[in-house]
């Protein structure tokens, strides 16, 4: 699964989270589902970990400023 991109990750999970919302799969196979979501989720989130990694030290290795952490702004509504 690790030749898997980020995006067809990303893609697949959209389309489990389709198919479990749906409510039409057996117990067991909805479970499948779930196991697979849950495998491509930390996939995905390992890819974003080595991306940044690299980001990182291609800034590092140019003197620039180091990454900082995001925070979104909370809407005040």
């Amino acid at each position: 699964m690790s030749d898997v991109s980020f995006e067809q990750a990303i893609k697949q999970l959209e389309q489990i989270v389709v198919q479990l919302e749906q409510g039409d799969l057996p117990l067991e196979q909805a479970l499948a589902q779930f196991e697979q979501a849950v495998k491509l989720s930390r996939l995905s989130q390992q890819k974003l970990q080595q991306a940044e990694q690299k980001v990182s030290q291609l800034l590092a290795q140019q003197g620039q400023e180091q990454l900082a952490e995001f925070k979104p702004q909370e809407d005040n509504v």
